[in-house]
């Protein structure tokens, strides 16, 4: 306020208006500091928009964390899975390799008792060659009679009854061998 004196009434009233134009402002600031619910109320509004920013960070946090164990763990499922899958073949694998083991023993223990029976056979078609009578006179003869007709069946067929008694052999010996559980 450089000017001092008023030249008239308008410059007078003009003065006036400036100077309560510039005071006014000085008061609504004092007024809007005196009001003590504005303030609260202000700073509530503030309050909430910050509680709301922080919610919905939360939840987004909340959400990527779900989202990451939810993958973590379909990752880990999977390794298990192929893991186990890993290990049904290793499994499978032996247990095939065990049964042609155990398939190629039982067809030389087979073999083995093919033999002793042809040789078995052979030496008893000797000793009846030396004594005059057939096997068949010496079976019928000397055998009980549940066995007998079998052994004469076996003496005119000996390769399907040295085969069947090959099998017998073998499924005894591997069940000897491998018993249930």
């Amino acid at each position: 306020m450089t000017e001092t004196g008023a030249k008239g009434p308008d410059e007078l009233r003009r003065q006036i208006e400036r100077t309560r134009g510039e005071l006014g402002n000085p008061v609504e600031e004092l007024a809007e500091k005196m009001d003590v619910k504005g303030r609260a109320r202000a700073r509530a509004a503030d309050l909430r928009d910050k509680a709301g920013a922080m919610t919905v960070q939360l939840r987004s946090t909340a959400a990527q964390a779900g989202h990451t164990v939810q993958e973590r763990a379909a990752k880990a499922g999977h390794q298990v899975q192929e893991r186990a899958t890993k290990a049904g073949h290793q499994v499978q694998e032996r247990a095939t390799k065990a049964g042609h083991q155990v398939q190629e023993r039982a067809a030389k223990a087979g073999h083995q008792v093919q033999d002793r029976a042809l040789k078995a056979g052979h030496t008893a078609q000797e000793t009846t060659a030396g004594t005059g009578r057939s096997l068949e006179h010496t079976a019928a003869h000397t055998v009980p009679w549940p066995a007998g007709p079998v052994v004469r069946a076996a003496l005119r067929h000996p390769r399907p009854a040295m085969v069947i008694v090959a099998a017998v052999v073998a499924v005894v010996v591997v069940s000897w061998r491998y018993p249930k559980r």
